[in-house]
Parts: structure tokens; sequence; C-alpha cells
């Protein structure tokens, strides 16, 4: 009886180039490769060398020219703009460099947003809300707006509503590319502890090299192509 894993993202010949002719930019080429479940995997490389493509494509935020994506069996690249939003809704998050907070909304409401958008119950949605500021550390932020909190704080926020949904995977875009290096080794030490805590699977997308003796594997992004 096979025991084999199903991998819970496996991209096959991805490729994605912008323009044509001889302005045209390949940010891939043919990439392969899957990670596993609750694996955190690191995808590394030069500014412009296609790791914020790669995610755009994982989380269906962009289509490739050529190529697929499946995430937990779902090919994704298949999907029409309604499956990708179904997707995206019920088992992708992102964190985002830029916190992507709601500057009106007090830290508990923005983790809140993904449950109210799935219209879970309200005392569910509290409970979850409050058990997920207190996985990031911000309980006693709970009532205080993005505006007053620090940068580092706000990156916490933006993780625990990444994973107010309970996705299957978490896409981080550069998640510490704003913060100090102390603030940065902390947030980089959360998510290694909520992939393992939450059994999310993650891609992240990053420089830091603290994150890459972090993850489980790391992926290099060179000339569109990725190796590891």
């Amino acid at each position: 009886m096979s025991t084999t894993v199903e991998p819970m993202v496996e991209v096959r010949g991805l490729t994605r180039t912008y323009g044509a002719g001889p302005v045209s930019v390949h940010a891939l080429r043919e990439v392969s490769f899957e990670v596993a479940p609750g694996e955190l995997v690191a995808v590394v490389g030069r500014s412009g060398s296609g790791k914020t493509t790669l995610l755009n494509l994982l989380g269906g935020l962009d289509r490739p020219d050529a190529g697929t994506v499946r995430v937990d069996g779902t090919d994704v690249t298949g999907l029409d703009d309604q499956g990708l939003s179904a997707l995206r809704r019920d088992s992708i998050s992102f964190v985002f460099q830029t916190f992507g907070l709601i500057p009106a909304l007090t830290a508990a409401e923005n983790v809140g947003v993904p449950l109210r958008l799935r219209r879970t119950p309200v005392a569910e949605r509290e409970q979850r809300v409050a058990l997920l500021l207190d996985l990031v550390g911000l309980r006693e932020h709970a009532l205080q707006r993005p505006a007053e909190l620090s940068g580092g704080q706000q990156q916490r926020v933006g993780i625990a509503r990444a994973l107010a949904g309970s996705p299957r995977l978490l896409l981080a875009d550069e998640p510490t590319g704003q913060l100090d290096a102390e603030t940065g080794l902390s947030v980089m030490a959360l998510l290694r502890a909520i992939v393992e805590s939450e059994g999310v699977t993650a891609v992240v997308a990053t420089h830091d090299p603290v994150l890459m003796s972090l993850a489980d594997r790391v992926l290099t992004i060179a000339d569109g192509r990725v190796a590891g």
C-alpha cells in the first residue's frame, strides 16, 4: 500500500514573458518544482529575477504563458476568475512587503476581514481573531489602528490576517523587506513557528539570509530558471 504524499504545490514548465520582440523580458523559463505539505520554502534571487512573478502565478494573481500550477490538487492555471477568487478565499493567503492593512480598521478588525468575507459567525470570528492575535503576540494591541503600530507589529497583523481563513498555502513576498534586522528576525521566526503550529505550507520570496537558514529548502532563481 502506497503512502506517497501528494505535493501541496506542483509546478510544471512554468513560463512567463512580459512584452514582445527585442524589449521582452523572460521572467520565468520552464520552471518546475514541488513543495511538500507543511514545508517552508525560501525563494531567493536578485531583484528582478522573477520571485514576485512566481508567487503571483502560484496564487493565481497572474497567468502564465505556458505551464501549469497545481495547489492542493487544484489546477490553478485552469480556473476562471470566479474559481481563482474562491481559491484565494479558501486555500491561499498572501503576506506583502507593504503590510496592506486597512488604515481605518483596528488590528482585530483587520485580522477579521477574511472571516467577514466568508460570513463566519460573529462569535467564531472573534474567537479566531483573538487566537491569532495571541499567536503573533499582539493581544494587547487588538484595538489599535495601523498608524499606532510599529512596522513589525503591522507585519504581524498582516500575518495573522493571512492565517485567519486557515489557508493551506501561505505566499509571502519579501515579508521583512521594510523592517529593521532585529524586527525582521522576530517576524521570520514567527513565520517558521506558524508553519509548524498551524500546519501551513509556505513559499517565501526573500533576500534575507536568516530566513533562508530557517527554511526547509531554498530555491534560487537566476535568469528565469530555478535551481535547488
